[in-house]
């Protein structure tokens, strides 16, 4: 399986979780790691090399910390002129249909803040409803996300463990629901 790390982190260097993952999958084969902010600092989005690079990867990560309840603005950019009308959705629009789409996304609170009752009172999951919309719009299937929160607290060693959990959960192959449940059915029958 071809993977497509999508790194949109404004200011990386500043990130030790951010720039740790990213560090960590830079040497892992059949991934491929693409910094939107490095690439388009302050210039235009290549619509069609980035669909071309979509194309070519079954799994797209895409790794960023969380904006005001959502990703950074060039990602929403990103999203906004790469998933066009009659190529992502709407009639002929389905050539992403059938690819995975993970998020890996650091959060600075602790997990406790992120749930009912907690002091941003929902879930991660609940504020990445857009995200799983878009998804299932564009036919990709969406996979749990990867979630580190107190991203600015945690120590060398927690992110350096981070790193590896990262790395282990965007390249399992079972992380998609269907196959572990194929998986699954074969062990059954042996």
């Amino acid at each position: 399986m071809k993977t497509l790390v999508l790194v949109a982190h404004p200011n990386i260097e500043s990130s030790r979780v951010n720039k740790k993952w990213k560090e960590a999958v830079l040497s892992i084969p059949d991934l491929t790691v693409h910094d939107l902010y490095e690439k388009y600092h302050n210039q235009p989005i290549d619509v069609e090399f980035e669909q071309q690079l979509l194309l070519a990867h079954d799994r797209i990560v895409f790794q960023f910390p969380l904006y005001w309840y959502s990703s950074p603005p060039l990602l929403k950019q990103w999203f906004d002129e790469v998933f066009t009308f009659g190529w992502a959705h709407g009639p002929g629009g389905t050539k992403l249909s059938g690819k995975e789409w993970v998020m890996a996304i650091s959060i600075g609170s602790p997990e406790h803040s992120y749930q009912a009752g907690g002091y941003n009172l929902f879930s991660v999951s609940e504020l990445t409803k857009p995200f799983q919309a878009s998804a299932s719009l564009i036919g990709m299937t969406y996979l749990p996300p990867f979630v580190e929160y107190r991203a600015n607290k945690i120590n060398d060693q927690e992110i350096t463990q981070s790193a590896v959990q990262y790395v282990d959960h965007i390249t399992n192959i079972e992380l998609n629901p269907k196959i572990r449940f194929r998986n699954y059915l074969k062990q059954l029958a042996e």
